[in-house]
């Protein structure tokens, strides 16, 4: 089959490989028909995942069709559309059983698909604990409609849960970026007063204003006069950083009201900075990443009633035939890209 892979430090190869086969009782093999690329992708061809396993197919963000199952499967069967998790997780042990499955303690916990083990931007994929690790597509739902449910909607979906929003809250969200897009969406279901989202690109700002004109709009030079006007008490109530640039940490908590909550969503290329003194009497609650993605179930279903729609993301589609020339596109953010699609 065929399998976009991590061959070495900046290197990515499409090469011939085995289908994969079934390993434990809990696994399955899933025929992959969407797939998706992700900054996290590009961080592991970057060296910025320590963890990446040179010679993995990557990818982590997919749907497909259940070909087969082990005997301990319970919850999907042959034939069955699913969507598969970017975490890997038993659902037994003590981190599991409060829903913090990124700290999931098997050898293969949190997120081992196209990092630690072969992932889904190929034709198969072994899916680890499948009653976990997969989630039936409802009939209404598409391919298209599903392909973040696992990944960067589920983060969306983490991200919002955890900070706590109250209904006619501030709160700004740092990057308009796929994940602060579908973060975006998330929040939007907690009903907060106002929403203010920054980002440094034109392109990414003017995609937002065009879906959500109700939104203000800002770039980081401008941030901080923006909240402030736009705030009743010196600055937003809740912050969402999910830009993980050079400086978006700092302007996250410098942007935060007084005993706001700052979440931390973004996966940072570089050590950051708590400066404690300037914070000094900020009292602020910080809240960090990585997602727990254990609420697919949940965010299928609020797609299926229309309330959460990212299909609007997907602006460009290849087979997965040329997916060097997908990844030069999105990597180089070209042609107005927001998230590829990639037809196994």
């Amino acid at each position: 089959m065929l399998a976009y892979t991590y061959v070495a430090p900046g290197r990515f190869e499409l090469l011939e490989k085995p289908k994969p086969k079934l390993l434990s009782p809990t696994d399955a093999i899933v025929k992959v028909t969407l797939a998706s690329i992700c900054a996290s992708d590009l961080h592991i061809k970057h060296g910025s995942v320590p963890r990446a396993v040179p010679g993995i197919t990557v990818g982590h963000e997919m749907v497909g069709i259940v070909e087969q199952v082990g005997p301990a499967v319970t919850t999907v069967s042959p034939g069955d559309r699913v969507a598969v998790n970017v975490e890997t997780f038993c659902g037994e042990c003590f981190f599991c059983k409060h829903g913090w499955v990124n700290n999931c303690t098997d050898p293969n916990g949190g997120w081992a698909l196209g990092c630690r083990i072969d992932g889904g931007q190929a034709e198969y994929v072994r899916v680890p604990y499948a009653d976990q690790g997969l989630d039936k597509i409802p009939d209404p739902v598409s391919d298209r409609q599903a392909l973040f449910v696992g990944d960067i909607l589920a983060t969306g979906y983490w991200a919002a849960q955890i900070s706590q929003i109250q209904p006619g809250d501030t709160v700004l969200i740092l990057g308009a970026g796929p994940t602060g897009l579908c973060t975006l969406q998330c929040v939007l279901l907690q009903n907060p007063g106002q929403v203010i989202i920054c980002d440094k690109d034109p392109v990414r700002l003017a995609f937002v204003q065009n879906h959500y004109p109700q939104l203000t709009t800002t770039t980081p030079d401008r941030l901080l006069q923006v909240v402030q006007n736009k705030s009743l008490h010196g600055g937003a109530d809740v912050v969402l950083e999910v830009a993980g640039g050079a400086d978006s940490f700092q302007l996250a908590w410098q942007a935060a009201r007084p005993n706001a909550t700052v979440t931390i969503v973004a996966l940072y290329d570089t050590p950051q900075t708590l400066p404690l003194p300037q914070m000094y009497g900020k009292n602020l609650t910080f809240k960090t990443g990585g997602v727990d993605g254990c609420n697919c179930a949940e965010t299928l279903r609020l797609i299926a009633e229309g309330r959460l729609d990212t299909t609007p993301l997907i602006t460009h589609t290849f087979p997965l035939a040329k997916a060097a020339q997908a990844y030069e596109l999105f990597e180089g953010r070209k042609d107005g890209v927001i998230k590829v699609a990639l037809e196994c």
